[in-house]
C-alpha cells in the first residue's frame, strides 16, 4: 500500500465576481483530481486552529499531525532547520524577505510594501544582493554590532540568526502587508532598533545596486529591503516515523516545508529546478516522489505555486497554477502509481485559504479529498469549496495523517 500527501499551497479561496461567482478552485480546469474526487472522500479541515496565527507554518504542522498550540515557536525555526541549520541555545532565528518597497524620495518609514518577494528575486541574482549587502563595510558594522549573520538563500527567503536576545518582538509577515504602507507595521518590541537600523541601512545599499537599476529599466520591481518577520527559538518534533508507522521523501521548493519535514525526521531532497514559483521543474518534483515510493511507502509532494499567485493579485495565474498542479503532477503521478502496481490512497488539499482579495492568508478550514485506489468512496462531486462544504468539518487537522493512514 502506498499512501501520498499533496498540498496545493494557497490553493482555497473565497467565490470570486470575476468567475461569476465561483472560486479559483472550482473555475481551474483540474479534470483528473475532480475525476479522484467524484470517487473519493472530500471534506473540510481546520488546519489553523483558533486563535493560531493563519500560515503554512502553522497549518502544515497541523497536516503532518503536529499540534502548533503544542510546538509552534516561529515560521523562521522551521526554515533554519530547512536549510541545515542548527540553532544554539540562545538564538534568536528571523525570516528575512527582500522585499520590493516603494521609492518615493521619502523617508523609509514612508514607503509602501510592493511584493514581498521583492519581485519573485531568485537565483543568482537575489544570492548577489545578499552577498553584497554583507560585504559593504556600513552594513557589515551593524551585523558585527548586534551579533547577527545570515544564511543566503536561492531566492527572496533568507534567514537571520540572532546569537542572543529576545524574540519578543512584533513583526509583520509582508505578505500580509502588500499595498499597504510599512509604518504601521515597523518592528515593536525588543530589539525593533536593531532591526529597524539594519532594514533602513539595507534600503539605502540595495536601492543603489547594479542589479537593481537593471530591474528598474526591465519594468521589474526593485528588491531593495529587507524585511524580518517569523521569528522563534529551535523547535523539536516528534519522530514521524514512530508516530505512524509509516516513512518517505517530503518533496518541496520551500525552506519551511523541508524543516518540518527534516524536524520530524523526514528527508526533502533537492530537485534542481523546483523554484517554488509558477515555473516550477513539476516533472522533477514527480519523479523524485515516485523514487521515493519505489522505496518506501509514503511520500509528500508540496506545490507553491498558488499561494505565489495569490499574493501577487494574479487571478489568472492562479487558476493556471492548479491547473498545472492537475496537468503535471497528478497526471505523471497517476500513471507512475499505476506501474507500481500497488493500491494507494491520496490525501490532497490547500493548508490554507490564500485570498486573491487581500493578498493575505486565511483560517478557514479547507477542502480536502481523499482517494482509495480500491473503492469508491464519492458523492460524485467535484473538488472545491462547495463540495466540501457538504462533507462535514474535521474541526482537528491532526487526524488527517490517521485518515490517510487508515489508522
Amino acid at each position: 500500500m502506498k499512501y501520498i500527501l499533496i498540498i496545493g499551497d494557497g490553493m482555497a479561496d473565497l467565490p470570486q465576481a470575476a468567475l461569476g461567482g465561483r472560486t479559483p478552485l472550482e473555475a481551474a480546469e483540474k479534470p483528473l483530481i475532480d475525476t479522484l474526487a467524484a470517487r473519493g472522500m472530500v471534506g473540510k479541515a481546520r488546519t489553523v486552529p483558533l486563535g493560531v496565527p493563519p500560515g503554512s507554518d502553522t497549518a502544515i504542522l497541523s497536516i503532518f499531525g503536529f499540534d502548533p498550540r503544542k510546538v509552534y515557536t516561529g515560521r523562521s525555526p522551521l526554515e533554519a532547520a530547512g536549510s541545515g541549520l542548527s540553532l544554539k541555545d540562545g538564538n534568536i532565528s528571523f525570516r528575512c524577505n527582500l522585499c520590493a518597497l516603494s521609492e518615493n524620495g521619502g523617508v523609509y518609514e514612508a514607503q509602501t510594501m510592493l511584493s514581498h518577494s521583492g519581485g519573485a528575486i531568485e537565483g543568482a541574482q537575489a544570492q548577489t544582493l545578499m552577498q553584497d549587502l554583507i560585504a559593504d563595510a556600513g552594513f557589515a558594522a551593524l551585523l558585527k554590532r548586534y551579533g547577527l549573520w545570515f544564511h543566503i538563500n536561492p531566492s527572496y527567503r533568507h534567514i537571520a540568526v540572532l546569537e542572543q536576545g529576545s524574540d519578543q518582538v512584533a513583526l509583520a509577515p509582508p505578505h500580509e502587508i502588500l499595498g499597504q504602507g510599512i509604518q504601521s507595521h515597523l518592528p515593536k518590541g525588543c530589539g525593533e532598533e536593531m532591526l529597524l537600523d539594519l532594514m533602513r541601512a539595507s534600503y539605502e545599499i540595495l536601492g543603489r545596486h547594479p542589479i537593481n537599476e537593471a530591474r528598474r529599466q526591465g519594468g521589474k520591481p526593485a528588491a531593495n529591503s529587507l524585511w524580518f518577520w517569523g521569528q522563534g527559538r529551535a523547535v523539536r518534533l516528534s519522530d514521524f516515523r514512530q508516530k505512524y508507522g509509516h516513512f518517505g521523501d517530503v518533496i518541496t521548493a520551500v525552506p519551511l516545508v523541508k524543516g518540518i519535514a527534516r524536524l520530524a525526521g523526514l528527508p526533502a531532497p533537492e530537485v534542481p529546478g523546483a523554484t517554488g514559483e509558477l515555473d516550477t521543474n513539476y516533472e522533477g518534483k514527480v519523479e523524485a516522489a515516485l523514487r521515493s515510493l519505489e522505496e518506501n511507502d509514503f511520500t509528500a509532494l508540496h506545490v507553491e505555486a498558488p499561494d505565489e499567485m495569490s499574493h501577487a493579485g494574479d487571478l489568472q495565474k492562479k487558476l493556471e497554477s492548479i491547473a498545472l498542479i492537475d496537468r503535471r503532477v497528478f497526471a505523471p503521478l497517476l500513471i507512475g502509481l499505476d506501474r507500481l502496481k500497488q493500491p494507494y490512497r491520496i490525501l490532497f488539499l490547500s493548508d490554507h485559504y490564500t485570498l486573491l482579495a487581500s493578498g493575505g492568508h486565511d483560517g478557514t478550514p479547507v477542502p480536502f479529498l481523499l482517494y482509495d485506489s480500491r473503492a469508491d468512496l464519492g458523492r460524485g462531486l467535484p473538488y472545491g469549496e462547495p463540495s466540501a462544504e457538504l462533507g462535514g468539518l474535521m474541526d482537528d487537522a491532526t487526524n488527517l495523517m490517521p485518515l490517510l493512514f487508515e489508522q
